[in-house]
C-alpha cells in the first residue's frame, strides 16, 4: 500500500483550517504534516516539511497567496500547490495558474468535492472548480504565439509528454507509460514549459486541450 500524500495547509482563518483538518483525517490517502497562518510562515514550513501538496489561501493578511506562491516557486518548492479561496475573479484564477499553481478550488464547494479534487491533485491531475474551467480555458489561450509554431518547437518526446499531461497523467504515470524514469519526465516537463512560455502543468494542459479543440473544428 502506498504511503499517504503529505499535505500542508496555509490559511489565516483557524476555524477553516480546523474544518479541513477534520475532513482530511477521514481520508487515509492524506496526511496533514503542517499548517501555516501566514505567507511568511508557509514559505519557511514548505522548505522544512517538504509536503507533496500545499493548499494555499489567496486572500490572506500581509503576504497574500499570490506572493506566497511566487516566493515558494522561486525558492524551488516542487510540491503541487492548489489555491483554495473564496475568489472566483477571472484575473485571480489566471494570475495564480500563470504563477505556477497546480489548481484552483473555491471554498464554497461541497467538502466531499474539495476532498475529491485534492486527492486528484495528489495523482497529478488538474484540481479546478467546475465553474472555473471555461474561464481558465478561454483566458489561457495564447494569442501571441500560434499553436502550430509553439508545438513545432517541441521534440517528439516533449510533445508526447504534453499530450499525456493534457490527459491528466502524473509524472509517475507518464514515466510508466513511456518506460522512462520520473527524473527524465521532470526534465522534459521543465523544458516543454519553458519553450511554451508557461509556468505550470495546469496551464500547459488547458492550452493543449484548446489546441486539440481548435484542430477538430
Amino acid at each position: 500500500m502506498s504511503s499517504p500524500a503529505r499535505v500542508m495547509m496555509v490559511d489565516d482563518h483557524p476555524l477553516f483550517r480546523k474544518g479541513l483538518m477534520q475532513l482530511f483525517s477521514l481520508e487515509p490517502g492524506l496526511e496533514l504534516v503542517a499548517e501555516a497562518s501566514s505567507g511568511e510562515e508557509a514559505v519557511k514550513l514548505a522548505d522544512e516539511c517538504d509536503p507533496d501538496i500545499i493548499l494555499l489561501d489567496l486572500n490572506m493578511r500581509g503576504m497574500d497567496g499570490l506572493d506566497t506562491l511566487r516566493a515558494m516557486r522561486a525558492a524551488g518548492v516542487t510540491a503541487r500547490i492548489v489555491m483554495l479561496t473564496v475568489s472566483d475573479n477571472n484575473a485571480d484564477v489566471v494570475a495564480c495558474i500563470r504563477a505556477g499553481a497546480d489548481g484552483y478550488l473555491l471554498k464554497d464547494m461541497d467538502p466531499e468535492d474539495i476532498l475529491e479534487q485534492v486527492l486528484a491533485a495528489t495523482h497529478g491531475k488538474m484540481a479546478i472548480s467546475q465553474r472555473l474551467t471555461e474561464i481558465l480555458a478561454s483566458a489561457l489561450r495564447k494569442p501571441d504565439k500560434s499553436g502550430a509554431d509553439a508545438l513545432s518547437s517541441l521534440t517528439s518526446r516533449e510533445y508526447q509528454i504534453l499530450q499525456l499531461i493534457a490527459d491528466g497523467l502524473s509524472n509517475k504515470l507518464i514515466a510508466r507509460e513511456l518506460d522512462i524514469s520520473d527524473a527524465t519526465v521532470k526534465v522534459h516537463v521543465k523544458h516543454l514549459l519553458k519553450k511554451l512560455g508557461m509556468r505550470s502543468r495546469v496551464e500547459a494542459a488547458v492550452w493543449m486541450v484548446n489546441q486539440k479543440r481548435s484542430e477538430s473544428t
